[in-house]
């Protein structure tokens, strides 16, 4: 099991072992517990940035007669703080934690069955592609060329096209050389993107469905707003192509877009974007972005007093990273999302991840899910975990997630389509106080 956060979880057999950081933006190491220690060559600040970078295998004990020991050898991907955007500590922080505390779990209650009656037991390694395709493709390369037999991942939309753009898109077609290898993305919310390859699966909501909801609950709830002004995050591919939802949605909802105004990932000043907003003077802001330029983007709505009516968030902004930044400015922000710890099961995952050390949301919801699902079609599929039936255990895993028609989430059943896409269940919440609180849960 590999998870790609900019990420990847390898599922493969093989030795315990240690990974120090490989990439210059952030040289760190990690103990087994999570806790990092700086290389003598690192800038960077490890308290925040990387807190996903631990030992880890998937031991087979001895079962019965057989005597036999075997390793299996789980792969994460490291989430490194970026320059200027701070989810990607926060990110990689919660979705190890969700992924430790499921995999916890699991293993307290005797880990998995193989193919042959053995058990094994299973723990996490990460490694980082920085959000960036080519590393992406460089990492899932490097992990698909060893005993791997699924990854799990990438966080980055961008990422995840190119990743399953190198994959076989038809499965059994001897014509085309793409990897044969699965991948489930539990982050990466690019509407459409499984359809790429039969070898790509995720376990992410519908933004479609989500923002259709959020609309059309507006229009009875704000009967009086009549106009729409949006904010986009540029050039990141989720935020961008959300961004395209909402506009669709706010317009077949009856709303006016009076404009937009875009500003890139990296950029920290807005003066000029809000201005344009301002004059505006929309009954409703929607915001596609991520929370470090939510939080920017709506300090300086506070500081040239603006103040719409409503205001709408990116699903990814649903964060405690965006209440940690801004909670006073998001006050009353809505936003839809696949978590709340509103069921005894997301409750108890919740205080799972909080015990180690991460917060639970709809991206490391996502991640807790994912194990168990993996879990099942480990064990309906017999997966072996030998070094010489890796190419049958990858094909069993893609056969497996492919043939699931549903699987059990933290807020009730989700389904699963024909393009190897979840139909999850959702809810709206909103800022309050510093906190996120249920607002609205659509009937099913």
């Amino acid at each position: 099991m590999v998870s790609l956060y900019n990420d990847i979880l390898a599922l493969e057999p093989g030795a315990k072992f240690r990974i120090t950081a490989d990439f210059t933006a952030y040289d760190a190491v990690a103990d087994r517990e999570g806790k990092c220690h700086d290389q003598k060559f690192s800038d960077s600040n490890c308290g925040s940035g990387c807190h996903s970078r631990t030992s880890c295998y998937f031991t087979r004990w001895r079962s019965g007669a057989r005597g036999q020991d075997r390793r299996l050898r789980c792969q994460v991907g490291c989430r490194a703080r970026l320059r200027h955007q701070q989810r990607s500590g926060a990110e990689g922080i919660n979705s190890e934690a969700a992924l430790k505390a499921a995999l916890e779990q699991i293993n307290n209650a005797g880990g998995v069955t193989l193919g042959d009656g053995t058990k094994g037991k299973i723990a996490l390694e990460y490694y980082d592609d920085r959000c960036n395709a080519e590393e992406g493709i460089s990492v899932v390369r490097r992990i698909a060329s060893t005993d791997a037999i699924i990854a799990v991942g990438p966080t980055c939309s961008n990422v995840a096209e190119s990743l399953f753009g190198i994959l076989q898109k038809k499965v059994g077609d001897s014509s085309d050389s793409g990897l044969q290898f699965p991948i489930i993305a539990d982050v990466a919310a690019k509407g459409g993107l499984a359809k790429i390859s039969e070898w790509a699966f995720r376990n992410v909501p519908s933004e479609f469905e989500m923002y259709k909801s959020l609309f059309a609950w507006v229009k009875t709830q704000y009967p009086d707003v009549k106009t729409i002004y949006g904010g986009v995050e540029k050039d990141f591919a989720h935020s961008n192509a959300t961004f395209g939802v909402i506009k669709a949605q706010a317009e077949a909802s009856g709303l006016q877009i009076l404009g937009q105004g875009e500003w890139l990932l990296n950029d920290t000043t807005f003066s000029t974007q809000v201005r344009d907003m301002k004059r505006a003077n929309p009954d409703v802001v929607a915001i596609s972005a991520h929370p470090f330029t939510t939080c920017g983007v709506l300090k300086e709505m506070q500081r040239q007093g603006v103040k719409p009516k409503l205001l709408i968030g990116l699903t990814s902004s649903s964060s405690i990273e965006t209440l940690q930044g801004c909670g006073a400015q998001a006050e009353g922000i809505v936003i839809p999302t696949s978590f709340a710890p509103v069921t005894p099961e997301a409750t108890k995952a919740a205080e799972q991840v909080a015990k180690f050390g991460g917060s639970a949301d709809l991206h490391s919801a996502a991640a807790y899910e994912i194990a168990f699902i993996l879990k099942n079609v480990i064990e309906s599929q017999k997966v072996m975990g030998k070094p010489d039936t890796v190419t049958a255990d990858r094909e069993k895993m893609r056969a497996g997630l492919a043939a699931l028609k549903e699987t059990d989430g933290l807020l009730g059943k989700v389904g699963r389509t024909a393009d190897r896409e979840a139909i999850k269940p959702f809810l709206f919440v909103h800022a309050k106080n510093s906190a996120w609180e249920v607002l609205y849960k659509p009937a099913s």
